[in-house]
């Protein structure tokens, strides 16, 4: 069956409005969406912010009587901003299509390093030789996509993990922490804020057909004390920061550590904040995006 659509183009102070305007109407469903390719990176606590140039979109049944609907919008659009003009807002015909089908076809495997994959479960494994992560996307972050999951995969790739206890803090989809035991890992300790992250690092781990117990998951406060061979967070500049000195306890001597979710500005204020415990190596970019690795003195 397919569907319609209505899109309307405003700014983020009278989204939600909109959002109300399309719900009132009859709309199945309503969604945000940037408009001008702005990326948010590190929103306040509690906060949810929206773009500049937000679309707000509303999607109807192929039965709606679109043009009642179209209608309603712009009457209640005057009501609310009275003398203002509307704002751009388009109307369409969605084709019918399995949206899943789509998606999942144009979701490939992906290196990472020299011998690291990540792959759907749906797809096969393009070097069965290799080591293949199977990984499907979900609630949680973390599929491979993103620059800084890469650059923490190649980082690991790279690493001697033979019989390493390892620390994946900020676990998401356990992307990080299960390449670590397919690449040789004892044993790792996940640790996330969001119960889904944890449930998400559990199914991942039983996809690649490893044991419960190479793999315990935590909330922060629950998470033990122990020492580590190699901890990897890829999370964002304030929490590395504040999380600085809990870290560095969680990382032997000698020990590895691996940090990313960094915008390049935000360099010089992980390296002061983790430079009094590691020996901090060169910055790895990608894509505006930074690594920050060392060795625990």
């Amino acid at each position: 069956m397919p569907w319609l659509q209505i899109t309307i183009k405003t700014s983020p102070d009278v989204a939600e409005q909109y959002e109300d305007l399309l719900l009132e109407s009859g709309s199945a469903a309503v969604t945000f969406r940037d408009g001008a390719d702005q990326p948010i990176f590190e929103p306040d606590l509690g906060t949810t912010p929206l773009w500049n140039n937000t679309v707000v979109t509303g999607l109807y049944s192929a039965d709606h009587d679109l043009d009642a609907t179209t209608e309603y919008v712009q009457q209640g659009h005057e009501n609310l901003f009275p003398g203002q003009p509307m704002p751009p807002m388009k109307v369409e015909i969605l084709e019918d299509k399995d949206w899943e089908r789509e998606w999942m076809d144009n979701y490939h495997p992906m290196q990472f390093g020299k011998r690291l994959w990540v792959c759907p479960s749906w797809r096969e494994a393009p070097d069965p030789e290799a080591v293949n992560m199977m990984l499907d996307p979900g609630l949680a972050f973390g599929t491979g996509t993103h620059p800084t999951t890469a650059l923490c995969l190649e980082w690991l790739d790279g690493q001697e993990l033979d019989d390493c206890q390892v620390v994946d803090y900020g676990c998401g989809s356990g992307i990080l922490g299960i390449a670590s035991l397919l690449l040789g890992a004892r044993h790792v300790m996940g640790v996330d804020i969001d119960p889904q992250a944890l449930q998400a690092t559990r199914e991942n781990l039983k996809r690649n057909q490893l044991t419960d117990d190479r793999l315990d998951v935590y909330m922060p406060e629950a998470a033990p004390a122990m020492q580590a061979d190699l901890l990897v967070a890829n999370i964002l500049a304030g929490p590395l920061v504040s999380l600085a000195p809990t870290l560095a306890a969680l990382v032997r001597s000698n020990g590895r550590l691996a940090l990313s979710g960094l915008l390049e500005d935000q360099a010089e204020e992980i390296r002061n904040a983790y430079g009094q415990w590691f020996d901090l190596e060169p910055v790895a970019e990608r894509e505006g995006w930074i690594r920050i690795s060392g060795t625990r003195k």
